[in-house]
């Protein structure tokens, strides 16, 4: 035999080649060795054994002449061989996927489906290799439809369907909906989760809130993203996210699965999808809904757009409404339709016009109407608009306008000089329509504690005293609810150095926080909030009563036990330390004692 186990001509039966034409014979014994080249089994005396290997690694290494005479150069560097051939393996595999790649963009679409199926097929054996499997994962990966068997073979092994790409899972998760729905399930725990960080955070500010960041900011979130990119073009995929929201959204009344419901579509305009935005028939009123909501106000041109789409909802798709409802549910949409109102209502009151001939107001109520009846509609399946309740448009609104009325009258007698001031004092009570309203009409509800909101922000301590006892009881403890609260606490700040005042802390904290705070959690949890932002304003003796009435109980979540404790330590480092509190010395000294002059 010669190299490589290559018979050599002449050598005989009994000799091997050495490589120089020299031929031993068998010599057998302890001093022969048995080794294995190219598959060929030959005994060789022990001093042949290192020209073997060489022979072996000459005919097995990478077969480039003008390689041989560097390779010693890597010997002298004392790197090994394993090492070189593993970066050439690794080279070769880098331009092998560019060349898959390529092959996906080259020629016609048959042509080069072709190609990846036929090259599929060779290599899928070697999928489980992992040095292999890259290649083969990319071959999938550019193929618009993977053969079923291999889909199957790949969604059986876990390690292998956690190695494809998104490409090759959404062709997997199209046809298996319960697979598809445990890869989401974790985004919409995360997502829900941010949204109540924010409500709950410990930054209390009136100028970044939880509606602060704007449209195009919030869908850039993790979440978004991700679903956007599991969903890529595939419509199905897409119908069966907003399947998963529409029944979260029924099973918790959560309203944050309206915004990723409208978050996810915007996301996918962005991107340009237009496979999916041209089906939906959402997109463009939900479009138009961003840019109100981008600005925090609908104007004129805008809402006569969105009445058009609402009035476009033809006879049989009636269950559009329903989708357009669960956008309007949105609390940023909610948010800016309620903004748009109150601005509204003090616009009419400059122009001395009534609610009910103002079109564009009567818009705003129909919006929110639809959205504040999302769940009942898609819970009832009754695809209607409810109906607008006149009283609300007849009573409710003007009433709101004459407390404008009654702030200007107030605030433009306290600007006359005092000679001319008038007795008008600020009105200190409320209709009793205005608090029956609050309880028993959402849509005024909603719009009444926008107006709370509009007067904390301007600083107005008056407004805000008088309106507070009217939220004690609202229609679904809406006073109570996670935004609205997070809103009034932020713009309570404005007001930080009213808290000094017994009169004021009473109203607000025994008349109105209290009340709900052995009840709701939530409640408790968004009082710390403000005292650990507000306790050096507080008067000692009403912070210490607040301090005994605010402790947890044994049922009190951790939330509100971590809050307390907080609010505990801060208290503590206010109060001065034992070597601080020394007696005062006395001033008063005593006075010498004068005899009495003998009377005479």
């Amino acid at each position: 035999q010669g190299r490589g186990g290559v018979p050599i001509p002449g050598g005989g039966s009994g000799g091997v080649g050495n490589g120089e034409g020299e031929v031993h014979g068998w010599t057998g014994g302890a001093s022969s060795s048995l080794l294995w080249f190219g598959g060929w089994q030959s005994r060789v005396t022990p001093h042949l054994a290192p020209v073997r290997c060489l022979c072996w690694q000459t005919e097995n290494g990478v077969l480039l002449p003008s390689l041989q005479s560097a390779l010693p150069f890597l010997d002298l560097h004392g790197t090994p061989r394993l090492e070189f051939h593993q970066s050439v393996f690794d080279e070769l595999r880098e331009k092998l996927l560019e060349r898959v790649s390529a092959i996906a963009l080259e020629g016609k679409l048959e042509e080069r489906y072709k190609k990846l199926e036929d090259l599929l097929e060779k290599s899928f054996s070697l999928v489980k290799m992992p040095s292999i499997q890259p290649v083969v994962m990319c071959v999938m990966k550019h193929l618009p439809k993977v053969p079923e068997k291999k889909l199957k073979l790949v969604m059986a092994d876990k390690d292998l369907y956690k190695a494809c790409a998104v490409e090759v899972k959404r062709q997997i998760w199209q046809d298996n909906q319960a697979l598809f729905g445990d890869e989401v399930s974790p985004l919409l725990k995360q997502y829900i989760l941010e949204k109540e960080n924010i409500l709950f955070s410990n930054d209390i500010s009136v100028l970044h809130n939880f509606f602060s960041p704007s449209p195009k900011t919030r869908r850039q979130g993790e979440v978004v993203q991700k679903l956007t990119q599991m969903i890529g073009k595939n419509v199905k995929l897409y119908d069966m996210v907003l399947q998963f929201l529409r029944t979260l959204f029924l099973r918790t009344r959560n309203v944050h699965y309206c915004t990723l419901r409208a978050e996810l579509l915007m996301s996918l305009h962005d991107l340009e999808v237009n496979e999916i935005c041209n089906v939906d028939p959402c997109h463009k009123f939900t479009w138009c809904l961003d840019a109100c909501i981008r600005e925090k106000f609908v104007d004129n041109k805008r809402a006569r757009e969105l009445q058009g789409f609402l009035d476009g909802v033809k006879k049989g798709q009636e269950q559009v409404l329903g989708d357009l409802s669960m956008i309007l549910c949105d609390p940023f949409a909610i948010n800016t339709l309620a903004l748009s109102t109150i601005r509204h209502l003090q616009d009419l009151v400059g122009q001395d016009t009534l609610p009910r001939e103002s079109p564009d107001l009567l818009l705003l109520l129909r919006m929110l109407s639809l959205g504040q009846g999302a769940w009942d509609m898609i819970d009832s399946q009754v695809f209607k608009e409810p109906k607008m309740e006149a009283e609300l448009i007849t009573k409710f609104l003007p009433m709101l306008m004459s407390f404008v009325v009654d702030d200007h009258t107030f605030n433009v007698d306290q600007k006359l000089p005092s000679e001319e001031k008038g007795p008008i004092p600020y009105p200190s009570t409320i209709p009793e329509a205005y608090t029956k309203f609050l309880q028993e009409n959402r849509i005024a509800c909603e719009i009444g504690l926008y107006y709370i909101l509009h007067i904390t922000k301007q600083r107005n301590k008056n407004a805000f005293l008088r309106l507070l006892p009217a939220l004690v009881e609202t229609f679904s403890d809406l006073a109570f609810g996670d935004i609205f609260l997070h809103l009034l606490t932020g713009n309570l700040t404005l007001l930080g150095d009213e808290f000094a005042l017994e009169e004021f802390c009473t109203s607000l904290f025994d008349g109105f926080f209290l009340t709900a705070c052995s009840r709701k959690e939530n409640v408790h949890r968004h009082v710390l909030r403000l005292l650990l932002h507000l306790h050096h304003k507080v008067a000692p003796a009403k912070l210490e009563s607040l301090q005994k009435a605010l402790e947890p109980t044994k049922q009190s979540g951790e939330a509100v036990k971590e809050l307390y404790n907080q609010l505990t330590e801060k208290l503590e480092l206010r109060k001065p330390s034992p070597a601080e509190v020394t007696e005062t010395p006395s001033m008063e000294l005593p006075l010498p004692t004068v005899p009495t002059p003998a009377s005479r």
